[in-house]
């Protein structure tokens, strides 16, 4: 009988790495400085916690969770249910509107369904300081995102990797293309979404991806 594989199996000699355990020396020290550090302790590894690593069909990669209180939970673009919607997320929302014809733009920003379903919402980078963005790169989370993602090359196939801005791109080099599909575009922010985020089109030709592999499609209704 083969044993089922989770992301605590996988992972469980990577957490015990000397560089694994530097992050995590370094959030402590932080925190007794006073520095508050978002998302809070128990939800920085949601994303492993709400989609099974047999059950991943999607990955969207972020950058780095948001950085203004009560945003952050550990889902890639998502926030908190109360919480609205920054403006990446309500970016994602109009092209969602424009690209499945029955989607409805919701008051929240809440992505745990998608989580659900099968869609992996993974930041690069998983902490970050209030009000500083992308302050916690380089202590260690990329490497270990890395290793996210030579996993999946290794043990899942057919997975649609949505690679949005300049800093999900770089990931791109280490999907293996031969098992996988990336579809990339610019990053939602306000800043960049005009520039080819915005008419991707990434939701609608996800689920052709995954019909043509005989997966169920998302259903991105929220």
């Amino acid at each position: 009988m083969n044993q089922r594989l989770t992301w605590k199996l996988l992972l469980s000699k990577e957490t015990k790495l000397p560089y694994f355990k530097k992050i995590f020396n370094i959030l402590n020290q932080k925190n007794k400085l006073g520095i508050t550090i978002y998302p809070k302790s128990t939800d920085i590894f949601n994303a492993f916690r709400f989609t099974e690593f047999e059950s991943v069909k999607v990955v969207i990669l972020g950058q780095d969770p948001y950085h203004r209180p009560n945003q952050a939970h550990g889902l890639a673009f998502s926030v908190s249910p109360g919480i609205t919607p920054p403006p990446s997320l309500k970016n994602i929302y109009k092209e969602l509107s424009t690209d499945i014809s029955d989607f409805i733009t919701p008051k929240h920003g809440y992505l745990l369904s998608w989580a659900k379903e099968g869609v992996l919402l993974l930041n690069s980078i998983l902490t970050v300081e209030q009000g500083k963005s992308c302050s916690h790169a380089y202590i260690g989370w990329e490497k270990f995102t890395d290793k996210i993602i030579h996993i999946l090359n290794i043990y899942q196939k057919n997975i649609v990797f949505l690679l949005w801005g300049n800093y999900a791109k770089r990931k791109g080099k280490i999907i293996n293309t031969q098992k996988h599909y990336i579809l990339s575009a610019a990053h939602p922010s306000p800043l960049s979404a005009h520039y080819g985020f915005l008419g991707c089109k990434h939701f609608s030709k996800t689920n052709a991806l995954l019909l043509k592999h005989n997966k169920n499609t998302i259903n991105w209704k929220l």
